[in-house]
């Protein structure tokens, strides 16, 4: 029993699978995680394609082995219970056929998100609600989890049918962001399927720690991603809650899709955080211990990692986050 080191490869999808498999084999990895839907294509997944032919499935696997990596998760990180029809419904729709072809292809775990739902029935927009020192957050935040319970009971007893475990991103502007509304999910819905994806990126510029974050969870963590975050001195005058982000330009490449006509912003020039290739944030020796929870939670964990270091082209920031969690790794003992 061992973890297993890989990569999400949606920073190589300017390749073909095979080829984004070679970078990660050369970088000294074994495992990958292909996007199957949400936010983002999915160019190294053609998910109905793949649900609709045995053969093809064959085909598709063979590719990994061909390569010597394992595919080790499926994403299909979006928003599920969002209010926008071109964004709640299809990204509902790719989580349960994600849920499908997991079990189809022998994968044992999938990454998502809780989305987040409207204000009340009839909002438009989706809403996050940060600090709901306000009454009317509360019956907010109320109606939201009136959304969100009932559609995860329903993801949890698909899942289980299909013995694949669905791992939720705590990610910020989802409903289930932290450690304690991942546990009230777990409680209103009784899961048996429900873990977390411990993604640390996240947990960093919210000011948790995701060592202690992951002793708490234990067996409850279902897949890692190694993604680090750096805090920078904007922080001193911005706090972590930046709205200081910009629209990207209508005619800027390689934008970042997020539903149907929507785009991830841009950056602040000082930003009071930003992602950085892993071990660029915090050193090996916080790393190391990091991985020694992980592998107590669940020896046979996944560990891919997720690029998303503007400061490097895709191929280098991977190979340096490769570098940095192998040594972490070795430094572990693991």
């Amino acid at each position: 029993m061992s973890l297993t080191y890989g990569a999400y490869t949606a920073c190589l999808h300017d390749r073909s699978l095979g080829e984004a498999l070679d970078v990660l084999k050369g970088a000294g990895l074994a495992g990958a995680e292909v996007n199957a839907g949400g936010f983002i294509p999915s160019p190294h997944c053609p998910v109905d394609a793949l649900l609709a032919s045995k053969s093809a499935r064959e085909d598709y696997l063979g590719i990994f082995e061909t390569h010597g990596v394992a595919l080790t998760g499926l994403n299909t990180s979006g928003n599920p219970t969002s209010p926008l029809p071109n964004e709640g419904l299809k990204h509902a729709e790719d989580l349960f056929k994600t849920i499908d072809l997991a079990n189809k292809l022998g994968v044992k775990e999938i990454v998502t998100m809780s989305g987040t739902p409207g204000t009340d029935p009839s909002a438009k927009y989706p809403t996050w609600v940060v600090n709901p020192w306000n009454g009317i957050d509360m019956e907010i935040l109320e109606y939201q989890w009136s959304v969100v319970t009932p559609f995860f009971k329903q993801v949890d007893a698909y899942a289980r049918e299909r013995d694949v475990k669905v791992c939720l991103e705590l990610h910020p502007r989802n409903l289930v962001f932290n450690i304690p509304s991942f546990e009230r999910l777990i409680e209103e819905t009784n899961a048996t399927n429900l873990r977390v994806n411990m993604d640390p990126s996240h947990l960093f510029w919210q000011q948790m720690e995701p060592i202690e974050a992951s002793k708490r969870l234990g067996g409850l963590i279902g897949h890692v991603h190694a993604k680090d975050t750096k805090i920078f001195p904007g922080a001193a005058y911005r706090g972590v809650l930046d709205t200081d982000f910009v629209p990207v330009p209508a005619e800027a490449e390689n934008k970042t899709p997020v539903a149907v006509g929507y785009w991830c912003s841009s950056w602040p020039q000082d930003p009071a955080w930003r992602f950085v290739a892993f071990g660029l944030g915090h050193d090996t020796e916080y790393w190391a211990e990091f991985l020694k929870v992980i592998s107590a939670a669940d020896p046979d964990m996944n560990v891919n990692i997720e690029h998303e270091d503007a400061a490097y082209g895709n191929v280098e920031g991977l190979e340096i986050s490769a570098k940095n969690l192998l040594a972490a790794a070795q430094a572990a003992g693991l």
